[in-house]
């Protein structure tokens, strides 16, 4: 670094990789900036700078001096050592020692006295809560959320059918044939620790999920009109259950809240929807599967008249900034949620769900927010009424011939079994995957008791989508 190099760092003032000192005599004080350096992604703190970029200078005694201290400080004063490098760098008014501090690889590092150290903003914090000090040791590669046991949990709060279901299609064989108990056979594939489930098998498999984890949920609204602090609302929905249901009921709640456009198609057709329904789906299966599950709040989905927000607790792991996840890079924060989300949800890793969702919408915007601890993406909606297609009321991008016998059967209220019986259908399984969440996922039917998925209780009905779509296709279905 050199003198016009140093000059463009004050003119930028202090941040949260910057730091300015005049001088330091306390090994103690430099060790606390070392540290939350370290914890905190790693930075540069000059010294023989006053706080407001001004140059003071060092001359050689107090470079020998504070190269010594900066030393004994790093090797003595924190916890594990840190290896930062020093560099003086001559201007008119003296020395200024530049001290390179690398975003640490044993985080936590904590000083004498035990204490956690972090960036807040410009200066320095101390860490006390329990979550806070969890996702250092995340970054560290130490714990990870989606493996620490959900405490009261036995293999007697999985739902056993989704469970053997996937087991079977993803191993080739039933767990039972395995002729091990379930509780082995769940912490043979990383689920459980032989007697509670963790938060991967929980939230994959769990019967009730918020049970234990009430936060970990999709919380939906729709509003009229731009900001936030809109009294009214067009829909909202508190969205539970498994990670794969959270993933349909989310699809379809943007779906019935989006428009189609017709484009160049004819009026009998289906629609597009107005935001590239690929898009939707990765930036969905990336708040799912990637959110800081440290952190006790639930994933917000936003519809506004302009745009959609996609709100993830969480911000970005020190190493990633937002040029980087645009490029694939990748950082798995939940390694073991992501291995089997693979089977179940429509995702699949290398980074590459970002780069898709780009390539099919390029204005979305990303935002990491820091001292929130969020990460959102903000997905425009087109501007209607100028040189835009017509936009038509929401249609299904796509009904398959199984939604569409179901559609053709459904009268108000009707039941899994009952309208399996009109169907003349038997094999539960088909019906759920091909003719029910099918019919969910598209917007086309709705649940009665959407926060009790599995009530025995638990009714179908049309939408409003799946009315004028039975509307504008009747008699082209038979049973």
């Amino acid at each position: 670094m050199n003198e016009a190099d140093l000059l463009q760092i004050l003119a930028r003032g202090e941040d949260s990789r910057h730091q300015f000192k005049r001088d330091g005599t306390n090994a103690d004080s430099i060790a606390a900036e070392l540290a939350a350096f370290a914890n905190s992604g790693g930075g540069l703190l000059l010294l023989g700078v006053e706080d407001n970029g001004s140059m003071v200078g060092l001359d050689a005694a107090n470079v020998r001096r504070l190269n010594q201290l900066i030393s004994n400080a790093a090797s003595q004063n924190v916890r594990p050592p840190i290896h930062p490098t020093t560099e003086n760098i001559q201007a008119a008014q003296g020395v200024v020692i530049a001290v390179t501090v690398p975003d640490g690889l044993s985080k936590p590092y904590v000083d004498n006295q035990g204490r956690i150290w972090v960036k807040n903003g410009a200066d320095k914090r101390h860490v006390t809560a329990r979550e806070e000090i969890q996702r250092l040791f995340q970054r560290s590669g130490l714990i990870y959320a989606d493996v620490i046991p959900v405490e009261r949990t036995s293999a007697a709060d999985l739902d056993e059918k989704a469970f053997s279901e996937y087991f079977t299609r993803r191993y080739g064989q039933s767990p039972q044939a395995s002729s091990q108990p379930l509780s082995q056979v769940l912490q043979n594939i990383g689920l459980a620790d032989g007697q509670e489930l963790n938060l991967a098998g929980l939230l994959l498999f769990g019967k009730r999920p918020q049970r234990y984890r009430p936060a970990f949920m999709v919380k939906a609204v729709a509003f009229p009109g731009t900001v936030l602090h809109d009294t009214r609302y067009l829909d909202s929905e508190d969205i539970n259950g498994t990670l794969l249901e959270q993933y349909q009921r989310s699809l379809a709640f943007i779906k019935r809240n989006l428009h189609h456009v017709q484009g160049d198609q004819n009026f009998n057709s289906l629609g597009l929807l107005e935001v590239p329904e690929q898009a939707i789906i990765e930036l969905l299966v990336n708040a799912l599967i990637h959110r800081d599950y440290f952190t006790s709040a639930s994933i917000r989905l936003m519809i506004f008249a302009d745009r959609i927000e996609i709100i993830s607790p969480g911000h970005l792991p020190d190493s990633l900034s937002i040029e980087d996840i645009r490029r694939g890079v990748t950082n798995r924060r939940n390694p073991t949620l992501t291995e089997h989300a693979t089977q179940i949800l429509p995702y699949r890793g290398l980074g590459s769900g970002i780069p898709r969702a780009l390539g099919e919408w390029p204005d979305i915007r990303f935002e990491n927010e820091v001292t929130g601890n969020q990460f959102k993406a903000v997905v425009p909606r087109p501007v209607t009424g100028s040189a835009t297609p017509e936009v038509t009321p929401e249609v299904t991008p796509e009904v398959t011939p199984e939604v569409a016998r179901l559609l053709a059967v459904l009268q108000g209220e009707m039941s899994r079994e009952q309208i399996m019986a009109l169907l003349s259908l038997k094999d539960e399984k088909h019906f759920r995957i091909q003719y029910q969440q099918a019919a969910i996922a598209a917007g086309l039917i709705e649940m009665t008791l959407p926060n009790k998925p599995r009530s025995r209780l638990q009714r179908y009905r049309l939408t409003a989508t799946g009315r004028r779509w039975l509307e504008a296709n009747s008699g082209g279905t038979s049973n």
